[in-house]
């Protein structure tokens, strides 16, 4: 692929998302609180999210060593970020879960060709077609942005984690039903893990400065933002008043 593919698979990637923003306007995924007999054949959640997360780790293992970026930076130093998200999603959060969820395959093999495609889409922003600026190395990294880009990722991760710990522990083993959180950042929205993952995205973007990244942002906006108005809607019918002046995603704006 020469760069102006690569760009043209950005656009495409890009439209794709506003797609799947208005698709999810009507639609709801099947998976956790809004799962359906209707979405098939299941597997254990544990199995799931190993199935679906950790083909983008791979993907951008593989693409790294193929390429000629090696340890140079600053292209190593988001490469590194980017696989530690994905290290602690596809191999650590699956082992924490509890209960005895279970998610429908058709969501998982969406999953993974969405995480195939985006594997490709962030090691062709930073290994084959860098910006220009990556040329300076270590001098890319005395740019305040790029730290409060950084910054913004770990704050992102930190609410993310914390928010997932939230709601494993409102189940006991074998448990499958739902509760509405609280504690953290979900004092100020109803779905605090799905913020911290569009902090942790936005932050990684306005560090590694590549349109890919930014493409991603658009995609976890694009997916995150209709999911988190649906379970809101959801727990205002569950919970009703004790949702209280929580927002959806964004604390005190939606």
């Amino acid at each position: 692929m020469n760069e102006t593919d690569f760009q043209l698979f950005l656009w495409l990637m890009s439209g794709m998302a506003a797609i799947v923003f208005v698709a999810l306007q009507f639609v709801k995924a099947g998976y956790g609180i809004f799962r359906t007999p209707s979405w098939g054949w299941t597997v254990p959640n544990k199995v799931a999210w190993v199935l679906m997360e950790a083909p983008v780790f791979l993907v951008m293992l593989l693409l790294w060593n193929r390429s000629d970026a090696g340890c140079s930076l600053p292209a190593l130093l988001f490469f590194l970020l980017f696989q530690l998200h994905y290290f602690q999603r596809s191999f650590i959060f699956p082992l924490l879960l509890r209960g005895k969820s279970r998610m429908p395959i058709s969501i998982v093999a969406m999953g993974v060709v969405f995480n195939v495609l985006n594997g490709c889409m962030q090691a062709g922003g930073l290994f084959y077609f860098p910006p220009e600026a990556y040329a300076e190395g270590w001098g890319y990294l005395s740019h305040a942005w790029v730290w409060a880009g950084i910054l913004l990722f770990f704050l992102g991760m930190a609410v993310n984690i914390h928010s997932d710990r939230v709601i494993r522990r409102l189940r006991q083993p074998g448990d499958t039903a739902h509760y509405l959180p609280a504690g953290g950042m979900y004092r100020y929205v109803t779905s605090a893990n799905y913020l911290g993952e569009l902090l942790e995205w936005t932050g990684f973007a306005l560090a590694a400065h590549t349109a890919a990244a930014w493409v991603f942002v658009l995609w976890t906006a694009a997916n995150l933002i209709p999911r988190a108005a649906a379970i809101h809607h959801r727990y205002r019918e569950e919970f009703g008043q004790a949702v209280g002046k929580r927002k959806r995603i964004i604390p005190y704006i939606y």
